[in-house]
């Protein structure tokens, strides 16, 4: 097991966080949708905590065989240069080009391969990472939709509800506590994202990390923004 430095992120930290927040969530909203919300996004970390494991594990087997492919491809090109050279005495002036040119596209071929099978491993990583950046990035808008219709105007009597109206059923206190829950799991929504980036140095991964950070911290503002309507109804 790694040892984490202080400036790292702890995914147990996060699980033991999640797991303490939806008890809070079932504790003051135990028949909400935002709840079954919050248990998809604790089992999401859960398997976070075994898949950041398996990408921070060489994969050792696959290393010595592209180790094992590599010599043999470079071996052949190797066998390849030593058989034409004999013949490279007998050939013209037109005959030194063909072998040129088919040298030259050999040399492409084989380094064509040989990026592919070093970069094997990488983009099996880093295609994990983005499926589980996309599974994490639908959790965020699942809780999104969930805090549309919570309008603190329901419950500061700005607006008079109408017939196809949302059904007001919150205490602004019980708005205010069910908004703050929408902000924490949308914080631990790009917390847990970073995770994978966290030693997995790769940059289309961190772009994709990235973009869903950007996007957690514009939905969890608009809920903010609902929050401080209500501490100023509060306070005044």
């Amino acid at each position: 097991m790694s040892t984490l430095s202080k400036d790292s992120l702890d995914s147990r930290k996060l699980i033991e966080t999640l797991e303490r927040l939806c008890l809070r969530i079932e504790d003051r909203f135990p028949a909400a949708g935002l709840l079954q919300a919050a248990r998809n996004l604790l089992d999401v970390a859960r398997e976070t905590d075994q898949t950041i494991r398996w990408i921070e594990r060489p994969n050792l087997p696959m290393r010595a065989l592209s180790i094992a492919v590599i010599v043999l491809l470079l071996g052949g090109l190797a066998y390849s240069f030593g058989q034409l050279r004999l013949e490279l005495q007998s050939l013209g002036l037109k005959g030194l080009v063909e072998f040129s040119e088919a040298a030259l596209n050999e040399l492409i071929l084989l380094g064509a391969a040989i990026v592919f099978i070093v970069t094997f491993e990488a983009r099996r990583k880093r295609q994990r990472v983005i499926t589980a950046v996309n599974r994490l990035r639908a959790i965020a808008h699942v809780i999104d939709a969930h805090q549309l219709t919570k309008d603190p105007d329901g419950v500061t009597n700005v607006s008079t509800p109408t017939k196809h109206s949302p059904q007001r059923t919150m205490t602004a206190y019980e708005l205010r506590r069910y908004l703050d829950y929408c902000s924490e799991l949308q914080s631990l929504i790009g917390k847990i994202a970073f995770l994978y980036v966290q030693k997995f140095d790769d940059p289309i991964a961190a772009d994709a990390v990235n973009s869903l950070e950007t996007l957690t911290t514009g939905l969890s503002r608009k809920v903010w923004q609902k929050i401080m309507i209500l501490r100023d109804v509060d306070r005044g």
